[in-house]
């Protein structure tokens, strides 16, 4: 695990050439989508194709030179060199898979169909798991996981693409196509400018921990880290999946003009993503360390202050969406500043806390730089330059979401004190634990969020309008 999350995120720094690419064609894509303009849709499909295959060949090349550095990278691994290197080539293989094949996959996000894309990649992801523990349990060979983990990611996209070819038979995008109309959509390259900037930021913040981890702990403390991020990454992902489908929609919303409706949207989204939010840190909190200590041991268990450090973290990353969504459906990517200001904040924060509280200083720096720019600038961003509304409004808005999730979980944690479970003791108990304190806690909140937000009751109605309407059918 320390090493393919070392080899994933050390590739993943090749991924910053697609530069914001995809985000700029979904941003342009939305309109003629709405219009229902098929030629125009085919030429940005096909213009994307183009531009994915020569950052495709880029990052290639870039592979193949940073391979040749493995020997520096890794020179205390217990690990032997041709392992290293067939896993290094099987992540570049699987991570170049989307540049040259699945590149029409882009259509599916911008259509409000990525759940098709989520269905797949994650259904795939889950027989990919389940065959890999098999054959770990009977072959223990590294080399058949890693070929499983190829294989699969080929197998994913096969079946994508022919999903694609189902649900858009008129599409007949194509590279050389791309080539032919670029010189009509140069005006992508300056929106992808901007966009680049943040997406070297998001990357820096979001996948570098086991590169940090790395450098300043241990390539063991990247392993036993990855024990939590593992459980807190699937759960988190499946929900990122499901919302963030919203996106496309949110696009279609923004592009009608309606500023309204988008903003009682917007409150929609906020009340759904703490919603979330407070299930998985509550649930997190209550059950991941006893859970670690039945399937690994004790030994396993790292600070508490990491786990509460890292739900920080998750709960900004949860909350944040709404925000995010809709400044992406505004084509909000000028404040480039900021994206400079986030990372110099958390590169500075790490730096001088990680050498004394190690993987601590490392989400701690995730933590500072998050909280001023996410928390206090984009809100603003999308409020003033979006919305033309007053920051006052999304604040008094916002701050009933925090109180009524300290409010339940006070509450919870005072009526859970009367239950006398050891999670611990067994899995059984760490069942039971769970069926309990997990949905007692939900209920708490989503009354409390009911009653004091409007837009839990706004997309509680909603919910019930469209559950009543599938019974009438």
């Amino acid at each position: 695990m320390g090493l393919g999350g070392t080899l994933s995120n050390i590739l993943g720094f090749l991924s910053l050439a697609e530069m914001g690419v995809g985000a700029a064609v979904s941003y342009n894509l939305y309109k003629p989508i709405e219009q229902g303009d098929r030629k125009k849709v085919e030429e940005l499909v096909s213009v994307f194709g183009y531009l994915y295959r020569k950052i495709g060949l880029l990052i290639l090349v870039a592979g193949c030179i940073l391979s040749l550095f493995i020997p520096l990278i890794f020179k205390k691994t217990v690990f032997d060199f041709g392992l290293i290197y067939f896993a290094f080539f099987c992540i570049l293989g699987s991570s170049l898979l989307g540049y040259f094949i699945n590149y029409r996959q882009i259509l599916l996000t911008a259509d409000q169909k990525q759940y098709v894309v989520s269905i797949y990649i994650q259904g795939a992801s889950v027989v990919k798991c389940l065959l890999q523990m098999f054959f770990a349990y009977k072959l223990g060979n590294y080399y058949v996981w890693i070929i499983l983990e190829f294989l699969f990611s080929f197998i994913g996209c096969a079946v994508l693409n022919y999903k694609i070819n189902k649900t858009y038979p008129w599409l007949h995008a194509s590279v050389a196509k791309g080539k032919k109309v670029f010189s009509q959509y140069r005006y992508l390259i300056g929106f992808t400018k901007q966009v680049f900037i943040h997406k070297i930021k998001d990357f820096l913040l979001n996948q570098s921990d086991q590169i940090l981890i790395f450098a300043f702990v241990s390539l063991k403390m990247v392993a036993y880290y990855g024990n939590y991020t593992l459980v807190v990454t699937r759960v988190s992902s499946m929900f990122d999946s499901a919302l963030g489908s919203f996106t496309a929609g949110v696009g279609n919303l923004v592009a009608e003009g309606n500023n309204k409706r988008s903003q009682e949207v917007f409150w929609e989204i906020v009340a759904l993503r703490f919603f979330v939010a407070g299930f998985l840190i509550f649930s997190v909190y209550n059950l991941l360390e006893p859970f670690i200590s039945l399937w690994l041991g004790k030994r396993y268990l790292l600070d508490h202050t990491i786990l509460i450090l890292l739900l920080v973290t998750v709960f900004i990353s949860q909350t944040r969406g709404a925000v995010d969504m809709f400044n992406t459906a505004f084509g909000h990517y000028a404040d480039t500043w900021a994206a400079w200001a986030e990372l110099i904040l958390n590169i500075a924060t790490t730096l001088a806390t990680a050498p004394f509280l190690g993987i601590a200083g490392i989400l701690l720096g995730k933590i500072v730089s998050t909280f001023i720019i996410i928390i206090v600038w984009k809100p603003y961003y999308l409020f003033k330059v979006g919305f033309r509304s007053k920051m006052s409004v999304y604040w008094m808005q916002e701050m009933k979401f925090y109180i009524s999730l300290m409010a339940s979980i006070i509450i919870s944690t005072m009526l859970f004190n009367l239950i006398t479970i050891n999670a611990g003791d067994s899995f059984l108990n760490l069942i039971k634990k769970g069926v309990i304190t997990v949905p007692m806690f939900c209920i708490i909140y989503l009354v409390l969020l009911y009653s004091l937000t409007q837009g839990t009751r706004d997309l509680t109605h909603r919910i019930m309008g469209m559950v009543t309407k599938k019974i009438s059918k």
